[in-house]
């Protein structure tokens, strides 16, 4: 692991040790306590209009940041997931019926907060013959009616148990980005995504470019959960023969004493490491840094995505 040429110091020890589930964050891990008047707003729509946020509800570290601006990631279909990732926070079990109405809400919600570009992500819902597809597919076209302008990220499961055409639902539907993230290298899916098959989420993001070339894919893992560099940089491989234009990578930080332990802190220096051999291998776009997750950023990253592709075509 220590093969880019940093010095030892900056490579932390180990961060979990059996006295200590949740170790000591280093100084760039910490952030702010959320608050402020930007912050309220956001909260008091997404409360007025029933809303779930993977923000809240995964203990995103970035919540204060992006609420103070105006930025929330919705989470639909309810807020509880047939499936149990060691690495996640929201709650695993039976979920409750689809909310009819909430397509719509999420889309006066977006026309509220006046988003340029929003991202909306679900739970697992394995109960369900599609899988949600259908959900996802109203919700898009909710906010397409409502906020013309708004551009549209999702945040997919995998359809594990679906039959394929069900991802033709939502890719008809016309989002701008589809996004579905790997999490973590496959050496480690039996102890943090066992519910998932590493190939099917790679040939599922493959599948959407098959359908509409023109869609931007993207994906994203954590690090620091016990991979190795030569993981990632396969990871990485894989993903680029899948043909995905957008790579993010960050910080897992383990929500309770009951998850999966943190291996390690990367330092920032590993990241942009990291960063330069994305891009070397043709990533579009990539973010990673501690603080990175999927939805950080997301209205400046698709601009900036956009003008990328836009370079690439003129160089054709």
């Amino acid at each position: 692991m220590r093969d880019l040429n940093i010095p030892a110091e900056r490579h932390p020890e180990k961060a979990h040790r059996p006295d200590n589930a949740q170790p000591k964050k280093p100084s760039w891990i910490r952030v702010k306590a959320p608050g402020g008047k930007g912050y309220a707003d956001t909260q008091k729509i997404m409360r007025e209009h029933g809303l779930v946020t993977v923000c809240e509800e995964a203990g995103c570290p970035n919540v204060g940041e992006c609420w103070s601006q105006g930025h929330a990631t919705m989470m639909i279909m309810g807020e509880i997931c047939t499936r149990g990732c060691t690495f996640c926070n929201i709650a695993t079990g039976r979920p409750d019926t689809l909310d009819a109405f909430e397509p719509g809400k999420v889309a006066d919600a977006v026309q509220k907060l006046g988003l340029n570009h929003v991202v909306i992500t679900s739970v697992d819902r394995d109960d369900l013959k599609d899988g949600g597809a259908e959900h996802f597919a109203q919700t898009i076209r909710a906010i397409r009616h409502r906020s013309p302008g708004t551009t549209i990220e999702i945040l997919t499961p995998d359809f594990l148990k679906c039959a394929p055409s069900v991802l033709e639902t939502v890719v008809a539907a016309k989002p701008d980005v589809f996004n579905h993230n790997l999490e973590t290298v496959p050496g480690l899916y039996p102890e943090v995504r066992p519910g998932a098959r590493y190939f099917h989420s790679l040939r599922l993001l493959q599948r959407v470019k098959e359908l509409d070339p023109a869609m931007f894919t993207k994906s994203g893992i954590m690090v620091g959960l016990g991979e190795d560099r030569q993981a990632v940089l396969q990871v990485m491989d894989d993903m680029r023969a899948a043909d995905i234009d957008f790579l993010t990578i960050g910080q897992y930080l383990q929500p309770t004493p009951k998850h999966h332990a943190v291996d390690r802190f990367v330092h920032p220096d590993e990241f942009a490491a990291y960063e330069k051999s994305a891009y070397g291998k043709g990533f579009l776009m990539v973010s990673a840094t501690p603080l990175t997750r999927s939805s950080y950023h997301a209205g400046d990253d698709f601009a900036r995505l956009q003008t990328a592709r836009n370079a690439k075509l003129n160089r054709a």
